[in-house]
């Protein structure tokens, strides 16, 4: 993407527009500002809890970092600027030049907007805003371990575990950061209970004292002349008025290093470094989130008041581990966000209205219901968040607890915000069908009087009702948060019934890898590699059919492609690949896998609307009942040519071939951002389910097909869930271990795997061999789903190097795959 290009995005519900994604942030290692807010995205659940509720101060580098020999300026900002997007939560402060509104990153989306004003740097204090917008009590300890000239990490280490020992001998458990600059982080968590003052005091005091055991080593003194050959424990930022690097931050550094947590384990290693970005992301999908114990015994987070008005053993709800709900933000269900009003029969009759948003159910109790017309306004008051479990609860709470009384379903689904302000709120409902909504609402809440819990709204039901309008949105939450908004066509038409359609008895042809040197001297037919999944396609008395690589008929999955049989003259049967297209017009594997997996008619209505599809065709195998698969390529591309009548709106096209020699095809493909080039033999026929040296694919990324083998469970934020997958390649032997994956796995891709494999579970491992560290807490599956992983490189002993997920790949077998080279 060009500087300067402009793409409208949509986070967790939040829609907002994303500018010079190319724009190089950190020239040393070539990272993005798109990197950079792919990394803000993809760390949110495990940075959220950390920050939420805290003013954040931005460290901003609008040009990038520069180099270390010509670094670029920065500049802090603190007040939020008027132009910001209104769901961005506010927080004041009160300063000596008056008061200044600072955002709270309380949300994924939130930190994508701060990265998109090239925030790489987010600082917070120790305390967090109370319910009344005020600073409350710090709920967390800070020591900044500063090396003076002479001392590194190794003796910052050993400082830290000097701190950890006397913080423990207080009953505090100490989590230590490596800062991502010189020196190392340490965090206590408190119950709130004290001053920022009160703390200082303290800190100040154990810095001193540490000093006077080790005065060789600890200096705590701010002085500068004192630093020489002694670490600095610095003790001062659990001031008040002053902050410090967020866990999980960049650094504006000449490298994109992070304020990582660690483990003490980590502290003992003798190569102790900062770690940078990538480093972070895989170690979090790996291993989980270091400071995931800190987070779970936060009492500030969203839910601390569900949980304060409940004992868990004494009431049915849902009691959930940690008080900070489901912090990416995302529809787990993958279908919207919901929506649930419920019928209590508590003192007395009213309903509760629960709206999914920032990982929690916001909630309001209506005493007289949803209005029934647009006549009448019922009050609603604005009661505490409820977890996200709550949205399919039914139950009895027992006498003597909150809320006693029986509870079930009035009506139930997903919802559309069409806007979501501080005072005011509009939505589009769309409940079960003959529910009793009456068919698609569209509501309006109005607040009148005091603020958070306890609120008094206006609940309207409005005139102008929109049917469909909370699918549609739901079919751009359920995209995950990454579409474009700008151009989203809905699904063209239905196929017509694949049963009336003649059956596709071939397979397609596959071309074999090949290095660069063996594409010279010989004469070649190039096509560019598209990064989608193969089908063959019959088109017949305007009906068509769609066939996966390994069979499958995928004919509904894709109604936007029903329009093939328009821009086909005659009947024929064609190969082809089907892409889903970025905002620049190339082929990204990752929106597809959001289409490729859904059979339901409704999610894949939904999800067509906010991933469209092209089918890209190359080839032909069958004319009008008759096969031309022993015409050579050159002639079969020519009767493609002759068969297509290409049409505005139809989502199918014959591209054009890649021209010049192998090399200048491969650096075209480099520059145009595609996967790379397949060369192809003119005169060679078509060979039906053969891989064939007369078809040979070069790709620019190392790609390779593996069959999940099992996967090691979830630790942290991850409890229950995947940790990382354990995948091989079939071989003689049997299946061949290729390593662990956790990298690339976003929130709603576990969920799904998770699903997946639970039915495939079986007692022994299905590799030759597995090495002992991957086998501890291994969870074993049948070898029957097929992946796609992205690698640098294989080790010596054919496990992947850096490995990251792409994603399923349903459209192949497990015998199909065999290992790239």
């Amino acid at each position: 993407m060009a500087e300067g290009a402009r793409q409208l995005v949509e986070v967790d519900g939040r829609r907002l527009r994303l500018t010079n994604l190319d724009k190089v942030m950190y020239p040393e290692t070539g990272m993005t500002k798109g990197e950079v807010i792919s990394y803000y995205a993809e760390i949110a659940p495990v940075m959220v809890p950390l920050v939420a509720g805290r003013p954040v101060t931005r460290k901003r580098w609008v040009h990038g970092v520069g180099t270390a020999d010509a670094p670029e300026t920065a500049f802090f900002e603190k007040n939020l600027a008027e132009h910001a997007p209104e769901w961005v939560r506010r927080g004041i402060q009160h300063h000596s030049d008056g008061d200044k509104a600072y955002p709270i990153a309380g949300d994924r989306a939130t930190l994508v907007w701060l990265a998109q004003q090239a925030a790489l740097e987010l600082h917070v204090p120790q305390w967090r805003f109370d319910a009344r917008g005020e600073p409350a009590g710090p709920d967390r300890m800070v020591f900044d371990l500063d090396p003076g000239e002479g001392m590194g990490l190794a003796e910052c280490a050993e400082v830290a575990r000097h701190v950890r020992a006397l913080l423990e001998g207080m009953g505090l458990e100490a989590i230590p950061v490596t800062s991502g600059s010189k020196g190392i982080h340490l965090y206590a968590a408190l119950d709130g209970s004290q001053t920022s003052d009160q703390v200082s005091a303290v800190a100040h005091e154990l810095a001193r004292a540490l000093e006077a055991d080790h005065p060789e080593l600890i200096v705590s003194s701010m002085r500068k002349t004192l630093r020489t050959g002694r670490v600095l424990i610095d003790w001062s930022q659990n001031n008040g008025k002053k902050t410090t690097i967020a866990p999980y931050s960049l650094r504006g550094r000449s490298r994109p290093t992070v304020a990582a947590p660690r483990t003490w384990h980590e502290l003992e290693a003798p190569d102790l470094r900062q770690l940078e970005a990538s480093d972070v992301l895989a170690r979090v999908a790996e291993s989980g989130d270091p400071m995931g114990t800190f987070t779970e015994h936060s009492h500030a987070g969203p839910l601390s008041a569900y949980l304060s008005m409940r004992t868990s053993g004494a009431t049915p709800e849902p009691m959930p581990a940690s008080a900070w709900g489901q912090v990416s933000g995302g529809p787990p269900s993958g279908s919207g966000p919901r929506f649930v009003i419920q019928e209590h029969h508590a003192r007395r009759l009213h309903y509760d209205l629960r709206l999914e948003r920032d990982g929690v159910m916001k909630s309001w109790a209506v005493p007289k219901g949803v209005p029934e017309t647009s006549g009448t306004n019922h009050l609603a008051v604005q009661t505490e968040d409820h977890p996200m479990e709550y949205a399919t609860f039914e139950g009895t709470i027992p006498r003597g607890e909150y809320g006693a009384g029986s509870m079930t379903i009035w009506d139930t689904g997903v919802y559309a915000a069409e806007k979501w302000r501080d005072d005011e709120i509009i939505i589009d409902l769309d409940g079960q069908a003959g529910g009793p909504l009456g068919g698609p609402a569209r509501l309006a809440l109005i607040r009148t009087d005091g603020q958070g819990e306890k609120s008094s709204w206006l609940l309207h039901r409005m005139k102008d009702q929109a049917p469909g309008a909370a699918r549609a949105a739901a079919a751009a939450s359920a995209d995950g948060g990454a579409g474009d908004l700008d151009a989203r066509p809905p699904a063209t038409g239905a196929p017509r019934p694949a049963g009336r359609v003649g059956p596709i008895s071939q397979r397609p042809m596959l071309a074999t890898a090949a290095s660069l040197g063996m594409l010279t001297g010989e004469e070649w037919a190039l096509e560019w590699k598209w990064d989608g999944i193969r089908v063959l396609a019959r088109v017949e008395a305007g009906g068509m059919r769609l066939l996966s690589r390994n069979g499958v008929d995928i004919t509904a999955r894709y109604p936007d492609l029903a329009s093939l049989p328009s821009v086909v003259r005659g009947d024929a049967v064609v190969d082809g690949e089907i892409v889903a297209l970025d905002t620049d017009g190339r082929p990204d594997f990752g929106r597809l896998q959001r289409r490729m997996n859904l059979t339901k008619p409704r999610e894949i209505e939904r999800v067509a609307a906010s991933v469209p599809v092209r089918l890209l065709l190359f080839d032909v195998l069958e004319v009008d009942g008759r096969p031309v698969t022993d015409e050579p390529y050159r002639q079969r591309r020519a009767r493609l040519a002759g068969l297509m009548r290409m049409k505005r709106g139809v989502p199918v096209e014959v591209p054009a071939p890649a021209t010049g020699t192998p090399e200048e095809a491969l650096a075209e493909s480099r520059r145009l951002g595609l996967e790379g080039i397949v060369a192809k033999r003119p005169d060679s026929p078509y060979r039906p389910g053969a891989r064939s040296s007369d078809w040979l694919k070069h790709k620019l990324t190392l790609t390779q097909e593996v069959v999940i083998g099992g996967y090691r469970r979830g630790a942290g934020t991850r409890t229950g869930r995947i940790r990382s997958l354990l995948v091989g390649i079939p071989g003689d032997r049997g299946l061949e271990y290729a390593g662990r994956v956790g990298s690339g796995l976003g929130e709603l891709a576990l969920e799904r795997l998770l699903a997946a494999l639970r039915p495939l579970e079986q007692a022994e491992s299905p590799f030759v061999e597995v090495p002992a560290a991957d086998m501890s807490d291994a969870v074993w599956v049948r070898p029957e789903l097929v992946g796609e992983i992205e690698l640098s490189d294989w080790t010596s002993t054919g496990v992947a190097r850096h490995p990251r997920w792409r994603g399923l790949r349903p459209d192949k077998a497990p015998a199909e795959v065999e290992r790239e080279t």
